[in-house]
């Protein structure tokens, strides 16, 4: 066993502290560019505004403010643009001036009436900096002067058809909007999104695998595949995972300037895999590893979906301790959960070529069972489906509170692992 002198598996599996975090639930969904580069995340909060809450909708405001400010939207969104859903009342009393307006894009949702105290609030707004999108446009005359102000325009491809799209298109001409297609799942939507001129777009096409016929994978991802399959094992194959590292350069490159960093205090150089994955620990290595495993597999595929999977494999992670599963089994259910779009191949095929036990196979190909109860709820949380998000959470016997800190614990561990690699 490797002796780790960072952290030991257990407290590097220890969930985070709940008490400091509001009890909502919160999710964010990438918002991508035509190269499917990430430009920013738009937030869900559950609770948190007109359309989703039946309760008093001041007290939905003072929420969202509330969840924004604490959890740190910033860190929320990396450093990007943030687009959170606004209430009337959140733009008329410029409540939302309290957050960041370099890096704000303010939400007006279709169900806010577009008269002329809002109007003269959002120029109010603007002129503080911050940007506008209106979500789930339909082409109605009324939001004309929203349209010269806005930034985006968000249309729903689940909601509209072709033609009322052109509509908007017309409404939108000679202004600086720019359009961005929500709820596109598939490559054909993102094609078809793209074909119409639209510049931005949202939805989870980037994790779904474009099939392509008798695909083979390249000794390269083989031998990634081998070394995750190795990092799953309780205790470690030194000599086994060493072999594995020496034969991929870059993965070896990785591990030695670790090892030989400032941060690891060591007084001379190190020069062998087997001594480096001494000095930078068992719970580190593994991280370095599958971090760099993911991107490698991953090559010419968007960044958000190199994100997503850590983000799952984390959360699984976190989870593992509540339903009685092994650790470091429920990380690797998690980071191979999006392989099938990583490598464009059948799942089905590919669960074939790994030597898995049958329930992990099981919770891969999209079988409902206990092992796969955490992958199922990070699933429904990134689609911010918060119905079986309570219900997941009432079966494990825990609060919303605990949940949330753990998607946001999975979301800035992968932040930290990816700048660490």
């Amino acid at each position: 066993m490797i002796v780790d002198e960072l952290a030991s598996p257990a407290k590097q599996n220890e969930l985070p502290d709940a008490s400091s975090r509001p009890t909502r639930f919160i999710a964010r969904q990438p918002i991508l560019d035509t190269r499917r580069n990430i430009i920013g995340y738009e937030l869900l909060f559950r609770s948190g505004w007109e359309n989703s809450f039946n309760g008093d909708t001041n007290k939905a405001t003072h929420i969202m403010l509330d969840n924004c400010l604490i959890m740190r939207m910033e860190n929320l969104a990396q450093q990007q643009l943030a687009f959170v859903n606004c209430t009337r009342e959140s733009l008329v009393k410029q409540h939302v001036a309290l957050l960041p307006p370099a890096t704000t894009v303010l939400e007006v949702l279709e169900t806010v009436e577009p008269d002329k105290e809002l109007v003269a609030a959002c120029l109010e707004l603007a002129k503080m900096g911050y940007k506008f999108a209106l979500d789930d446009f339909a082409p109605r005359e009324e939001w004309q002067p929203l349209i010269n102000l806005a930034d985006y325009l968000k249309v729903d491809f689940r909601l509209s058809d072709a033609a009322e799209r052109k509509k908007i298109h017309r409404m939108v001409r000679g202004t600086r909007v720019e359009l961005l297609a929500e709820k596109i799942e598939t490559e054909e939507e993102f094609n078809i999104a793209l074909s119409e001129g639209y510049r931005y777009f949202q939805g989870y096409f980037f994790c779904r695998p474009t099939i392509i016929a008798e695909h083979e994978i390249s000794p390269n991802r083989q031998n990634y595949l081998r070394l995750l399959l190795e990092l799953s094992k309780d205790p470690l194959n030194i000599s086994t995972i060493s072999h594995i590292v020496e034969s991929e350069p870059s993965l070896c490159y990785r591990l030695l300037r670790l090892a030989n960093s400032a941060s690891m205090g060591m007084r001379s150089a190190i020069t062998s895999v087997t001594r480096a994955m001494m000095v930078v620990g068992e719970a580190r290595f593994r991280t370095l590893v599958s971090v760099a495993a993911a991107s490698a597999m991953g090559h010419n595929q968007p960044q958000a979906l190199i994100n997503l999977t850590l983000e799952r494999a984390r959360f699984c992670e976190l989870l593992s301790p509540m339903i009685g599963e092994n650790p470091t089994e429920q990380y690797m259910l998690g980071l191979l959960s999006l392989i099938d779009a990583i490598l464009q191949m059948p799942m089905e095929k590919i669960v074939e070529l790994l030597p898995l036990r049958k329930e992990i196979k099981e919770s891969l190909v999209g079988v409902d069972n206990p092992v796969a109860l955490p992958l199922k709820l990070i699933k429904n949380y990134e689609l911010g489906d918060w119905g079986p998000c309570l219900s997941a959470a009432n079966e494990l016997g825990i609060t919303e509170e605990t949940l949330t800190s753990v998607y946001l614990e999975a979301i800035h561990w992968v932040a930290e692992a990816l700048e660490a690699s």
